[in-house]
């Protein structure tokens, strides 16, 4: 069994999640002993058994290599649909049924709506994820698996320490991670917040905002860039009083799951993704521009979070790789 790894955007343009998704993923399947191998596009003489495709795949991309004899799997984050209110959610449904009955497959193709149902088969990250995948889009229910991801040992190996008085945020400083209306809750709750991360461009407007409000409150918001250092991250998880991530959309966060390894408290945007996953294990705030609520709820977690239940350890790497073989058999298994 080989597998080629695809992924349409380039790692040296936009950094983050998936990445490191896609790295630690393919990591733990060599361990396993699985040859995996990132998709040559240049090289006709590359080979493979299964092109797990980390993104949305164009329907030709699919049956081009259905008709060389691969399978297809295909690793699609609903981060804006899961994320979305129920009635919009209703409505771009009723958008995407109407438009493929009746519209020419010259306009509906460019979406790749056709492509979730003709790959072999969609690995979710949560189970909300796999439930959009069947409702929204039709996708039989035997091709949608639902496999976490995992985190690394340096953090579920990690040793308790004496929690200080910041809170933690770990996240691309960018709008839909929302760490300037964070900034501002903190300092309207007098609240000390620790933000590690960077932006994705140092001329970006809104990473500006964030930095200016660094500079007039150095003592509530503190930040330093990025840490590099995985055990390092770690240690900030463990020393932090509580972990804060209040952005609009997310599929499933690979902060929050280090902080969770970490025996962190958890303070999440009350979004589908964060409630079937961490369920009472974590606290959650409305996704509000009301700067003043936001605040009642941040001082409200920063005073109760030494209390509060812990989430459950998340999977590790390892874990994921063995559900992922067995996906990847059971493709192999199976004729279309």
């Amino acid at each position: 069994m080989k597998i080629l790894f695809d992924h349409p955007d380039p790692f040296l343009l936009m950094h983050g999640g998936f990445q490191i998704q896609i790295e630690q993923t393919m990591d733990a399947l060599q361990k396993a002993g699985v040859e995996v191998e990132y998709l040559r596009w240049w090289d006709a003489a590359q080979s493979g058994d299964i092109l797990h495709y980390f993104g949305r795949p164009r329907l030709a991309y699919v049956q081009f290599a259905q008709q060389k004899g691969m399978k297809v799997v295909m690793s699609q984050l609903l981060t804006g649909l899961g994320s979305r209110v129920a009635w919009k959610r209703r409505v771009q449904k009723l958008v995407t049924h109407a438009s493929q009955r009746f519209l020419p497959a010259m306009v509906t193709g460019p979406f790749g709506w056709e492509a979730y149902r003709s790959v072999d088969a969609s690995i979710c990250l949560t189970p909300w994820e796999a439930h959009l995948m069947r409702d929204m889009f039709e996708v039989p229910a035997d091709r949608v698996h639902v496999v976490p991801n995992g985190v690394e040992e340096v953090f579920l190996q990690s040793r308790p320490a004496s929690r200080g008085p910041w809170l933690v945020c770990t996240a691309t400083i960018t709008e839909r991670k929302r760490v300037v209306e964070l900034a501002e809750a903190a300092i309207a709750a007098q609240t000390p917040l620790w933000v590690v991360g960077k932006a994705y461009a140092e001329s970006d407007a809104y990473a500006k905002r964030f930095l200016e409000l660094a500079r007039q409150q150095p003592k509530l918001i503190r930040y330093e860039g990025p840490i590099q250092d995985r055990s390092k991250i770690a240690q900030v998880y463990r020393e932090a009083r509580g972990f804060v991530l209040l952005s609009t959309m997310e599929s499933l966060s690979l902060s929050a799951l280090e902080a969770a390894a970490c025996e962190c408290p958890l303070l999440l945007s009350d979004l589908p993704w964060a409630r079937t996953v961490f369920q009472s294990g974590a606290s959650y705030c409305p996704v509000s521009g009301n700067v003043s609520r936001t605040a009642a709820v941040l001082r409200h977690f920063h005073d109760a979070a030494p209390n509060l239940a812990l989430p459950s350890k998340p999977m590790t790497w390892a874990q994921v790789a063995t559900q992922l073989k067995s996906v990847y058999a059971g493709v192999l298994k199976t004729s279309r």
